[in-house]
């Protein structure tokens, strides 16, 4: 399984409250498991004899160490971030200059996953600066879950990101903007996974993995159907999971939503391939993801058939399997992942060959995502 994860910002006690969620609630039984500290938990200058890191003393009065070995208690995993650059982005100390003694205090303290940015740095020089950290964090001798920033500084300066490298150094790296708790920011960002599939989908796989931010679900500016595709395009990018909602108040149909275990299920599947558009006309799209199980090298698939307009009524879709890439002559089981969560279902359990058509009702701004599971 690869990492599922949580950020919220920015107290010791709000962390401990949220770790409280997810052990109680159960999300850490479906791989929520990460606890992250963002940005602003730090003290505005370094240990004059040490040089190291301090917690900042109103926000954490603990102690990181503390707050990992609470959030570990829960049988959970504690996140820090950091930049590569002289300051974060938020004008706190950076780690230029410090990668070894940071990568040491983060072991020290206990911390499972460092998140890396790239403010107050130059994007020319983090071919060589991502590196340097992703070695100090092994010599520290403590596995922690690396996650960049590299290609996305690089990109906003029109360069073209080495991702052959970038996968070789980090667990999962940010290409894109900054996510908002927005439509529109969730479209441009699956625009550019889509416009990007030819140099992100042969890097992606087991221990490395394209980040498309975080999960809005559970916030305020997306709809039902909107957080449905949501989930369902980051599943289908193999993405981490990371959710930006206070799981305090969530409301309980969002809580289903990014609970949903075969949603889950495929964007944790093991062979950790990641999914590409196939389809993109009138505003209709078609994704597809090759899962577990294989059979005589017939993946088994993950679809998500997108509807992008935001006018009208649902969208009549008819397809062959064969004209999605599906050919095991011995045919599939097909599954709609969201069954349980809309009425009707449009797909239940069901039989097809490759030569058989069906017919789905995609709603405006929304999807629907079906497993086909191949037989032998």
């Amino acid at each position: 399984m690869h990492h599922v994860l949580l950020c919220v910002c920015c107290s010791e006690r709000l962390y401990m409250q949220m770790a409280e969620r997810l052990a109680c609630d159960g999300y850490r039984e479906l791989g929520y498991e990460y606890i992250n500290v963002d940005d602003c938990w730090m003290s505005t200058e370094r240990d004059p004899i040490s040089g190291r890191l301090c917690a900042d003393p109103k926000r954490f009065p603990s102690g990181i160490r503390a707050l990992a070995e609470f959030v570990h208690s829960k049988g959970l995993k504690l996140g820090i971030y950091q930049d590569c650059g002289t300051k974060t982005c938020a004008g706190f100390p950076g780690s230029l200059g410090y990668y070894d003694i940071d990568a040491v205090t983060f072991a020290e303290w206990g911390v499972d996953m460092v998140k890396f940015d790239g403010c107050y740095a130059d994007p020319n020089a983090m071919d060589q600066l991502y590196p340097l950290m992703g070695a100090a964090i092994n010599r520290s001798n403590r596995p922690m879950v690396y996650s960049c920033s590299w290609p996305d500084y690089q990109r906003a300066e029109g360069m073209v990101p080495d991702y052959t490298t970038i996968s070789q150094v980090c667990n999962l790296w940010r290409n894109f903007d900054d996510i908002t708790d927005s439509w529109s920011s969730i479209l441009s960002i699956v625009k550019f996974y889509g416009d990007s599939q030819q140099s992100l989908v042969p890097v992606a796989g087991p221990g490395r993995w394209n980040d498309p931010d975080m999960i809005m679900v559970g916030n305020y500016g997306l709809s039902y159907e909107e957080s449905k595709a949501q989930m369902a395009l980051w599943a289908v990018f193999a993405a981490p999971l990371m959710l930006a909602a206070d799981l305090r108040i969530i409301n309980p149909e969002f809580k289903a939503l990014v609970q949903n275990r075969l949603v889950i299920a495929v964007d944790q599947d093991p062979l950790g391939k990641m999914g590409e558009k196939i389809y993109n006309r009138s505003n209709i799209e078609i994704w597809r993801r090759p899962i577990s199980p294989v059979c005589r090298n017939y993946y088994s698939y993950a679809l998500v058939f997108f509807n992008r307009r935001n006018i009208g009524g649902p969208v009549a879709l008819t397809f062959c399997l064969q004209d999605l890439g599906l050919f095991n002559p011995s045919g599939y089981n097909l599954l709609d992942l969201f069954a349980d969560q809309c009425s009707p279902p449009m797909v239940c359990h069901s039989f097809h060959v490759p030569t058989d058509s069906m017919s789905i009702n995609v709603n405006p701004s929304g999807v629907t995502m079906i497993t086909a599971t191949v037989l032998s």
